[in-house]
């Protein structure tokens, strides 16, 4: 198993930016995993923003492509999120992810709050 810590949440006026960070505390599992943010917001069921195989592979919702940038530093046992051209709708809860084989780890999410 693997232990995940999102960070970088907050509140930003719409068209500004933030950066999300997901800490994985085992080096091998964060490398072989396919990592992704989701996001959940009040009333709504947990979606998948975007996601990073191991291979360097990324997938994106239609609805944050061309905005938002996911990537790895294998280094650093780090996923991140660039967030940019941000929108109300964007406000939500957002967790990171790690699938191993069909075996997922989430974080405990950190809140991402834009205003209109």
């Amino acid at each position: 198993q693997v232990q995940l810590v999102e960070s970088g949440g907050g509140l930003v006026q719409a068209g500004g930016s933030l950066r999300l960070s997901c800490a994985a505390s085992r080096s091998i599992i964060f490398s072989l995993s396919t990592m992704g943010w989701y996001r959940q917001a009040a009333g709504k069921q947990r979606e998948l923003v975007a996601a990073i195989t191991s291979g360097g592979t990324t997938t994106y919702a239609d609805s944050v492509k061309g905005r938002f940038t996911i990537s790895r530093d294998i280094a650093k046992n780090t996923l991140s999120l660039q967030m940019n051209s941000l929108n109300p709708e964007d406000t939500a809860v957002y967790y990171c992810n790690a699938n191993l084989r069909g075996v997922n780890a989430w974080g405990q999410g950190t809140q991402v709050t834009v205003s209109s």
